[in-house]
């Protein structure tokens, strides 16, 4: 992503003018991923700091807004995980960025508390325009014991005119002492008609792309029916017939379907896959694939097992010890357990 302004999803909207009602200096936005919590966070963080906000949030056209869009807002602190930032264009701090140029250590995947200290010093400085001052932490369970008790003073009783937006894709991660600090906004799910039609909008808008709603379809149930995981589907260049074959071929050991992708993204078809096969073996639908397409049950000790050895695998898979092999094993052990015998409903 680059800097800029960008046109909020209707539900994201909607869900502005809620929490602009809200009252309170902390707002916690929590839900799944894919929902649109840095979206949401960032255009309330605008709309706070406006110039000429209006119900609908900010106005898009003052300074203010201007200087958020081009990540330079003196009053806007935004607390992420270096990898994050960098990905999303917000500028590090200067030690932390030569550190990382001088490749004397890695961007952190976590919010260290050194960039927190410095969120809770941005909070005491005089504001610099405007009537308050915004810290923006994304994603909140990112941030270590260390880190999330440096910001419990501030989140408690921030100096000055201070306004605190967490979001989050793991609530259940978060401290207990910061989820009762802030007032809880639950992110929305947007209906299948208007996620397809955004999805449509956002993949359509390149004019060397050109997809179908049938396309978008299968990009919103492979992404369980949230947006952005759905629109990171459709510009992976996600086949909907592939995305169709996968559960036969992966059962009969067929892993040429999904070779080529990153060993994260064939994990998490794994975890859906045998999310599908339970909840269809214990008579509930689907939720990534069509029934018609998942091969027979296996036994439910089995399926229960099998989650539990892809979630163990869940915490190493950024970092496999052989790719290759480990790929292999996967293969191998997908069509051990979708082998067994089927369970009887």
């Amino acid at each position: 992503m680059s800097p800029g302004p960008a046109a909020l999803a209707p539900w994201l909207q909607d869900q502005v003018q809620a929490c602009l009602t809200q009252r309170g200096h902390a707002l916690l936005l929590a839900g799944p991923s894919g929902l649109g919590q840095y979206d949401l966070a960032l255009a309330l963080a605008q709309a706070w700091l406006c110039e000429a906000p209006t119900e609908a949030g900010a106005c898009g056209q003052c300074g203010s807004c201007h200087a958020v869009d081009v990540r330079t807002h003196a009053d806007l602190c935004v607390l992420m995980p270096e990898t994050l930032c960098l990905e999303l264009a917000w500028p590090l701090d200067e030690s932390a960025q030569k550190d990382i140029d001088d490749k004397k250590r890695k961007p952190s995947k976590l919010i260290r508390v050194d960039a927190t200290r410095q969120a809770v010093s941005f909070t005491q400085f005089t504001r610099s325009r405007g009537s308050t001052k915004v810290v923006l932490v994304y994603p909140a369970e990112r941030m270590n014991n260390e880190s999330a008790n440096t910001l419990l003073k501030t989140l408690e009783e921030p100096v000055g005119a201070v306004r605190l937006v967490l979001a989050t894709e793991a609530a259940d991660m978060l401290l207990p002492t910061i989820r009762s600090r802030c007032q809880t906004h639950t992110m929305v799910w947007p209906g299948e008609g208007p996620a397809v039609d955004w999805l449509l909008a956002q993949v359509n808008a390149d004019p060397k792309q050109h997809a179908t709603r049938e396309q978008a379809q299968v990009w919103l149930q492979a992404a369980g029916g949230r947006p952005d995981d759905a629109l990171d589907w459709a510009r992976s260049g996600l086949d909907a017939q592939a995305w169709a074959a996968l559960p036969q071929a992966l059962s009969r050991g067929d892993w040429s379907l999904m070779s080529g992708w990153p060993a994260v993204r064939q994990l998490e078809v794994l975890q859906k896959l045998c999310h599908d096969l339970m909840a269809h073996a214990s008579g509930g639908a689907p939720r990534f694939f069509r029934a018609a397409q998942l091969p027979p049950a296996p036994r439910w000790t089995a399926l229960a097992q099998w989650s539990k050895e892809l979630l163990a695998a869940a915490r190493s898979v950024e970092h496999p010890f052989n790719p290759g092999l480990t790929q292999e094993a996967w293969a191998a052990h997908t069509r051990e357990v979708l082998s067994r015998t089927p369970q009887r409903v």
